[in-house]
C-alpha cells in the first residue's frame, strides 16, 4: 500500500515535490532487485523522467531521501548521463551526432537546416515545447552518417532537405 509521501522543498524553489503512487512503487519495486539502493539511482531518474519528462531539484532530494544516498551523489548520475533532463525538454528530443565521421560526411549542413527550420539553437527548446535539439558526441552509426535520432527513431545518410520532410511527421 502507497503510504508514504516524501515532500522536499528546495533551496531553488518554492515548489513542493512529492512522487506519484506510481513512481514511488516503482521505485521500491526496482529495490528489490539489487543489494545496493546505489544501483538503483539510474532506474529511479528514468522512472521520474518517463512520468514528467525530466527530473526536477525536488526529484534528486526525494530520490535521495528512498534511496538513503546523497543529494550530490544522485546529482552526479544526473549530469553524467546525457539521457537524463535536468531542465523541461520539448515532447521530441532532436540528437544530432557532432562527431568527426558526422563533421566529415556533412553534419554541419543538417545542423544549420535544424536550426533554421527550428529557430532554435543546440540545447534550446522551440517556444512550443514541440522539440528540443541537442548534439550528441556519436549515435554509433559512423559508416551511416550524417544522422539524427528524434526521440527512439534514427535517420541516416541525411540530406539537408530531408529535414523538413522529418520535422512534419511530429506533432
Amino acid at each position: 500500500m502507497y503510504d508514504k509521501k516524501i515532500p522536499i522543498k528546495t533551496i531553488y524553489s518554492n515548489e513542493v515535490f512529492v512522487f506519484s503512487e506510481e513512481e514511488y512503487c516503482a521505485i521500491e519495486n526496482e529495490k528489490k532487485y539489487y543489494e545496493n539502493t546505489r544501483s538503483v539511482c539510474i532506474e529511479a531518474l528514468k522512472i521520474v523522467q518517463n512520468k514528467r519528462g525530466w527530473v526536477c531539484d525536488g526529484a534528486i532530494n526525494a530520490i535521495s531521501e528512498i534511496l538513503n544516498i546523497p543529494p550530490s551523489d544522485i546529482e552526479g548520475v544526473a549530469t553524467f548521463y546525457s539521457q537524463i533532463f535536468r531542465k523541461q525538454v520539448g515532447r521530441h528530443i532532436i540528437r544530432y551526432c557532432d562527431s568527426v565521421v558526422c563533421y566529415i560526411n556533412g553534419y554541419k549542413d543538417i545542423q544549420k537546416k535544424l536550426e533554421q527550420n527550428l529557430n532554435i539553437k543546440p540545447g534550446q527548446t522551440t517556444i512550443d515545447s514541440r522539440f528540443t535539439l541537442l548534439p550528441i558526441c556519436c549515435l554509433g552509426n559512423c559508416d551511416k552518417g550524417p544522422i539524427i535520432m528524434v526521440n527512439e527513431k534514427t535517420y541516416i545518410k541525411l540530406k539537408p532537405n530531408d529535414i523538413v520532410n522529418i520535422l512534419e511527421q511530429y506533432q
